[in-house]
């Protein structure tokens, strides 16, 4: 199979299209980087990243220097740990000034400027934070893993000081929604390629967030159904077809 051309705003995000142009998953592409982008600045002279991508032969073993590595996605973790030594609920204030404080640590060290836009609510006890700034491509990382490290930090720093556990979502460029249609539309063609085939399909690790999103997008599908398998952090879907 010849090399195709796919493009993204990240590498990671072109690998997602060439899987789904191909209908397979990334673990059988074969690919090498074109383009790695660049944000430009303030949004002007953006170049989008673009990989060359085939889907492996069968048997066919990846040259080492274009080799796919398998996705470890960090859990995206709703920790709800005992709290001995903190006898008070936070208030709205308090939950913004430490996640202003932490988050500009953190910024500062990556030599980022990042604006910080926070929503707050006490009835649903969770925090939105959304980021704005010239390099966010860094702040997503591989498959959501730094966006998804951070998140998992800042809400043990927020929990740390509560009693009551306070839910947060980390967000920027609307990665979150766009990662859901992504998977979602995976979650589709995958199920086509079940039914086309007739042999199951095991997909990439993910985290438990992203598992959900998967189960939820075929939960209805007439033909297909799935199943995790796998210990933490290498815990997989599986979609095969349903039992008549």
């Amino acid at each position: 199979m010849e090399f195709e051309e796919f493009s993204g705003k990240t590498v990671d995000e072109a690998l997602m299209n060439a899987a789904l142009k191909l209908q397979t998953v990334s673990d059988e592409i074969e690919y090498e980087v074109v383009e790695e982008g660049s944000n430009g600045v303030l949004g002007f002279g953006r170049k989008p990243a673009k990989i060359k991508a085939r889907k492996k032969l069968p048997g066919e073993k990846v040259n080492e220097n274009k080799a796919t590595e398998s996705s470890v996605v960090n859990e995206e973790v709703e920790v709800k740990e005992e709290k001995d030594q903190v006898n008070e609920t936070i208030d709205e204030d308090t939950v913004k000034k430490i996640t202003k404080e932490f988050l500009e640590k953190v910024f500062g060290a990556m030599n980022l400027e990042v604006t910080i836009d926070m929503r707050y609510s006490e009835d649903s006890r969770t925090l939105d934070v959304d980021l704005n700034g010239d390099e966010m491509g860094l702040l997503i990382g591989k498959r959501g893993q730094t966006i998804d490290s951070l998140q998992y930090l800042l809400s043990l720093v927020i929990n740390r000081e509560s009693k009551d556990y306070i839910r947060v979502k980390l967000d920027t460029e609307n990665y979150r929604e766009r990662r859901k249609e992504t998977l979602e539309e995976l979650a589709k063609n995958i199920a086509y390629k079940v039914k086309r085939t007739k042999r199951q399909v095991s997909l990439e690790p993910m985290n438990p967030y992203e598992r959900r999103i998967i189960h939820s997008a075929l939960q209805n599908d007439k033909y297909v159904t799935t199943r995790s398998e796998g210990e933490e952090p290498y815990r997989h879907i599986i979609v095969f077809l349903k039992n008549k």
